[in-house]
This record gives structure tokens, sequence and C-alpha cells, in this order.
């Protein structure tokens, strides 16, 4: 009986991590093909029915993201709620429950709110990275249920400060970049510049024009920078951490998942907004996120380790 539960508590977290990366790529979808007023000013219900009568492509994209949202909350309140019964005497779970229910209800609600009365693309810039925040919420509790920590050795790691500092730092400058890319899509700046790298390849060094180059060409460089910290940090863990493989695969997969994530940006440009390349360029970015917060749960272990040899 027991192993039957600990199957079906698999599944679920499975299931829930699945869901929630569907409401992100939902969401990107969402904006991408400004369907946000598929079901008009109407919230919960779509052009006032529970059910659309009408059916337009706007309404599908629309309607089905909120189903896919309500459908996988359901999910996320069952693995909080066995993870914190069957899992509670682990430190992280209930910290990551927390985080999973407060920013999916916090994200549902902004995007009511931006149906219900509008919102300004400032705010809604932050809608993707507090769905990415549950994300990765979900992601570490469902490691933990998979009981990755073990089959990595996780629960040996031993991590400098050095190590420590650059980890978070990076994973909170990571959201600052993703905050830069929402803001690019919400004030339709995608293709303000035409060329890539810079605005204007012919006049490399021209300041931009505008607001919306300035924040075309301000995630540009946030990205360069970002680029050039997880280099810096792959090459250091290549260095001094070959002994422990999840922290020298990890940040190896993370320059790696960084390096497509900045190709499929600069497709982006070169395809005109292709949406099968925007979407990628959003799932790239969730998993960037989500490793990231791996390795901050590898740091917690860490200290554990250091705290427990003393």
């Amino acid at each position: 009986m027991q192993h039957y539960q600990s199957k079906l508590l698999k599944w679920i977290a499975f299931a829930t991590t699945i869901g929630m990366l569907l409401i992100l790529i939902g969401g990107a979808l969402v904006t991408k093909t400004e369907s946000g007023l598929g079901c008009g000013r109407n919230w919960p219900d779509c052009n006032g029915s529970l059910i659309p009568k009408e059916i337009t492509t706007e309404v599908l994209i629309e309607f089905s993201h909120r189903l896919v949202t309500g459908s996988v909350s359901i999910l996320v309140l069952i693995l909080v709620i066995w993870t914190w019964r069957k899992l509670g005497s682990i430190r992280e779970v209930k910290f990551l429950g927390i985080l999973a229910i407060f920013f999916l209800v916090a994200q549902a609600l902004i995007g009511a709110a931006q149906v219900l009365w509008g919102q300004g693309d400032f705010i809604l810039a932050l809608h993707f990275g507090i769905s990415l925040i549950s994300f990765a919420s979900v992601l570490l509790l469902a490691m933990i249920v998979f009981e990755v920590d073990k089959k990595f050795d996780a629960d040996k790691v031993y991590i400098s400060k050095k190590l420590k500092i650059h980890t978070f730092g990076v994973t909170l400058y990571s959201y600052i970049v993703v905050y830069t890319g929402a803001l690019v899509r919400h004030t339709q700046a995608s293709l303000v510049c035409s060329d890539w790298p810079f605005c204007n390849n012919e006049n490399p060094f021209a300041l931009p024009t505008g607001l919306h180059q300035w924040v075309q060409m301000g995630h540009r460089f946030a990205v360069l920078l970002i680029f050039v910290w997880v280099t810096y940090i792959a090459i250091h863990v290549i260095r001094h951490y070959k002994e422990q493989r999840v922290i020298y695969w990890g940040w190896i997969i993370a320059f790696f998942i960084l390096l497509t994530q900045m190709m499929t940006g600069m497709l982006i440009i070169f395809t005109k907004l292709n949406l099968i390349v925007s979407l990628l360029h959003s799932f790239f970015i969730s998993c960037l996120f989500g490793l990231f917060c791996y390795m901050i749960l590898l740091v917690s272990r860490s200290n554990y380790n250091e705290k427990n040899s003393k």
C-alpha cells in the first residue's frame, strides 16, 4: 500500500510540474497571439457564459489557458498537502509548498485583473516572472519526491562561499533578465530592432532612440551580462568541482540552456516573431530558472552538511 502511494505521489508530482510548464507556455501563447481579451472583459466566465458559445482562435487560446490553470491549481494543492504530510520532515518542503500556492494565486489574480480592468505594461511584465517562481517551487518539490538528491549524491555536496554568492547572485539577476524579456513582449518592442546583436549593425554604437529601443537593447545587454556571468561560473566549476557531479554537470547544463535561450532570442528577430521559436524561448528560460533554483537548494544542502560535520 505504501509503495502504491509513493508511486502515485510521483505521478502527481510529475503531472503537476508538466502542468505548471504548460501554464507558463500557455501564458506566453496568450501574450504572443494577443488573445488576452478572447473572453472579453469577463472572468472567470468567458463572454458571459461558463463555457464559451462562440469559438474563435482567441477564445480557444484564452479559455484553454484558464482551464489548464484551474486544473493544475488543484494538482498543486494536492501535491503540497501530500508532501507536507508525507515529507514534512524535509526542511524545504513546507516553504516550497507555500511559495507554489502563493505565487500561483498571485499570477491568477494579476491575469484576472488584466482581463477585468487592464494593467500597464510594466505591471503585466511581472506576470510571467510570478508564474516562474510557482513553477520552480513545484519543480523542486517534484525533485524531492523523486529523491533526486540521493541519486546524484546531492546530500553530500560542499560548496564554497564564493560559489554560493555567485549562485544566489545569478539567480536573482536572472529574474531581472526574465522581467526585461517580458517587458519586451508587453511593450511590443520585439521587432523594433531588426538587426542582431546590435539594434543597427551598420551603426553599432548608436544610442537607442525611443522607449521601445531602450527596452529591447536593455534586455539584450542584460542577457549579455548573464551569459558572461554563467560562463565564468561554469569555468570555475569545471576547474574545482569535478568530483561533485551534481554541481559540475548542473552548471554545464545551465550554460548550454542559456546558450540555446540566446539562440532562440536571435531567431525571434530573424524569423519575425515565429510562434514556435517564441514559445521555445519561454520554455528554455523556464528550464534555466528552475535549474538555478535547484542550485540554490544545493547551497542549502551544503550549509546543512557543513553544520553536521562540525
